[in-house]
């Protein structure tokens, strides 16, 4: 990434984004500007008084609230930003970098882009020697995606592209053979373009999928299985809880982030190689396409945002975005 890019770290400085946590544990996020000011029912709090201060300080209102100013970090940013599409969540993200294996310098592949929250780590992940082709379907969130990233970076990644169109028909024209490491889908029927990512990666890459529901993994295990590219698909989820710890009082929380979507992940085999067969459990392992039929997302119906919506959505990322351009 470019060195314009602002940094995470240091001093407050104009154009920054500071979290606000008051007594009662309320967050307040503002973006910093000359002549700015936080407003409360009771009191105000001069952006003059946050800029130049350290990370994590403590700031006095005018009523005389004291506030704890930090930087957002990601996961904050992600939780809060605009969305056209569901975000993949933060606990997600993390598992995503690591089963994939996404290392500095690695070309990914990512198809959909939806609210831009995984392009985010993934970009973050890669670095400035690496590069990510992300594709999305949607025009509405291709721009929400793109305004949220350059929101939070404060500028476009020039390691980043966008294509706005199907995978299956751009990823052959876009990208050469055997020249990716990684790729990641997120999308509604993956198992329509594993032959293509099968080519576009090269021999050892990865292949993650990100599925929301038991009906999509079956069908994504068995087409992975079916192309003989790949090396067994692993599946599995996972689930966070958090815990209450305060003196003896130590207990689970009463709330946790539980099931959110399954990851599976496949190694791609060198060209010509046929996977050992593996010795398996006597299980329900044939299927008609009928059975298929009716295991798809569009037997089951697909949810989707209204247009009136994502043009709103569309119009707070890209506001956001040029707010933090603006102040670069």
């Amino acid at each position: 990434m470019s060195d314009v890019f602002r940094r995470q770290s240091g001093p407050f400085r104009i154009g920054d984004r500071v979290q606000l946590t008051g007594p009662k544990g309320r967050l307040n996020t503002v973006t910093l500007e000359p002549g700015g000011a936080f407003h409360t029912h009771r009191g105000v709090l001069s952006h003059e008084v946050i800029i130049g201060l350290p990370d994590a300080s403590v700031v006095t209102c005018s009523n005389g609230v004291e506030y704890l100013a930090m930087r957002p970090l990601l996961t904050d940013f992600v939780m809060s930003m605009p969305r056209g599409a569901a975000i993949i969540y933060p606990k997600d993200a993390a598992q995503i970098i690591g089963q994939a294996d996404i290392f500095p310098g690695a070309h990914v592949v990512e198809a959909g882009v939806g609210s831009g929250a995984l392009s985010l780590w993934l970009l973050r992940a890669i670095g400035a020697s690496g590069r990510l082709s992300s594709f999305e379907r949607r025009d509405e969130f291709s721009e929400i995606a793109q305004s949220n990233v350059e929101a939070f970076l404060g500028d476009r990644p020039a390691n980043w592209s966008v294509t706005v169109g199907d995978l299956q028909e751009q990823l052959p024209i876009l990208v050469e053979a055997g020249s990716v490491d990684r790729v990641v889908l997120d999308m509604l029927a993956p198992w329509e373009c594993i032959e293509e990512c099968a080519v576009a990666l090269t021999p050892g890459g990865v292949l993650l999928c990100y599925i929301a529901t038991v009906t999509q993994l079956s069908r994504v295990a068995e087409a992975i299985r079916a192309t003989g590219l790949f090396t067994e698909p692993d599946s599995n989820e996972t689930i966070v809880r958090g815990w209450h710890v305060e003196g003896l009082a130590v207990r689970p929380d009463h709330r946790m982030v539980a099931h959110t979507g399954f990851l599976m992940t496949a190694r791609r085999l060198a060209p010509g190689s046929v996977l050992p067969e593996l010795k398996r459990r006597a299980s329900k392992t044939d299927f008609s396409d009928e059975d298929v039929e009716i295991w798809t997302p569009g037997a089951l119906g697909e949810r989707s945002a209204s247009s009136k919506r994502l043009r709103k959505t569309a119009r707070e990322a890209k506001a956001a975005a040029e707010a933090a351009s603006s102040d670069r």
